[in-house]
């Protein structure tokens, strides 16, 4: 049985009549008085009653009739479905990232897409790298590392991780401070999965020193909370709370920053949706922290 064997019964039992439904689809009678045969001895029933040059269903057609039509419009489901994908789109779209990304930058971004755009999901992905994103269900991984290959990769946004102090600290008045400075203080992080607190760790191994006291928060409002009531400098890369002063923090001339890239599988067929995602989210990025 085949495909093309319901739709000429349906299009028989719509028309009346094999020369009708043969105009219809667009093939000749013959062929069509041929495969409603050929789809009889498939079924193992008759399903017309023949006769005056009319094809009429007979009872078994009539019980028969529902099924096919559904049948066709699962079948024509499928294909459309198939060309959805085809052509590089997807319904439902998954978006992991580190806890203070997901808040800060890609909830906000999402607020701009529209409905035509896919239906976006987040997963909470502190500690993971892109491809250990992906892996747990991501379509697009967004972290501080670069993929290895054959995934691909699209620079976000290189965003500052500052040092917090209140508007009466020693240091309100000041730009900038180094690494060294900075450690020499009582510091506030948050915990070491988080991005901002890899490149805290990673500049003061780099530079050599170690934390004189540090305190762990759960989140970078609660870090700034406690740095407003004099607890420590928080270390995040939040947008400021509490009437905070941000600080650059130098390290080698550079500021400390995170360096944010997304990532996907490039040889799934939604690959052209997901770097044109990654491209609108950098230049959202882009005009949001300019």
């Amino acid at each position: 049985m085949q495909l093309s064997h319901l739709r000429y019964l349906v299009a028989t039992a719509e028309q009346g009549s094999v020369s009708k439904a043969a105009a219809k689809v667009h093939v000749a009678q013959p062929s069509v008085s041929r495969q409603l045969r050929q789809l009889e001895r498939d079924l193992g029933v008759p399903l017309f009653e023949r006769g005056a040059g009319r094809l009429v269903l007979n009872r078994t057609g009539r019980a028969l009739l529902p099924g096919a039509r559904a049948v066709l419009a699962a079948a024509d489901a499928l294909h459309e479905a198939a060309a959805f994908h085809r052509n590089g789109r997807i319904e439902h779209l998954t978006i992991a990232a580190p806890t203070v990304t997901l808040t800060d930058i890609v909830s906000p971004f999402v607020a701009t897409m529209s409905p035509d755009d896919p239906i976006v999901d987040v997963l909470g992905a502190d500690g993971l790298d892109p491809v250990e994103m992906l892996h747990a269900g991501a379509d697009l991984a967004i972290g501080t590392r670069r993929p290895p290959a054959p995934y691909a990769a699209r620079h976000l946004a290189t965003l500052p991780v500052w040092a917090y102090v209140p508007n009466d600290d020693p240091w309100a008045a000041r730009k900038r401070l180094t690494i060294d400075e900075l450690v020499s203080r009582p510091l506030v992080a948050l915990p070491a999965t988080f991005t901002a607190r890899e490149a805290l760790d990673a500049a003061v191994v780099g530079n050599g020193g170690s934390f004189s006291a540090l305190v762990e928060a759960a989140n970078g409002t609660i870090a700034q909370a406690l740095a407003a009531s004099g607890r420590g400098v928080a270390v995040v890369s939040d947008d400021p709370r509490f009437d905070l002063i941000p600080l650059t923090i130098d390290i080698g001339g550079e500021a400390l920053a995170v360096h944010l890239t997304a990532t996907w599988d490039p040889r799934g067929v939604a690959a052209t949706t997901l770097a044109s995602v990654g491209n609108r989210l950098a230049e959202w990025i882009a005009h949001a922290y300019e």
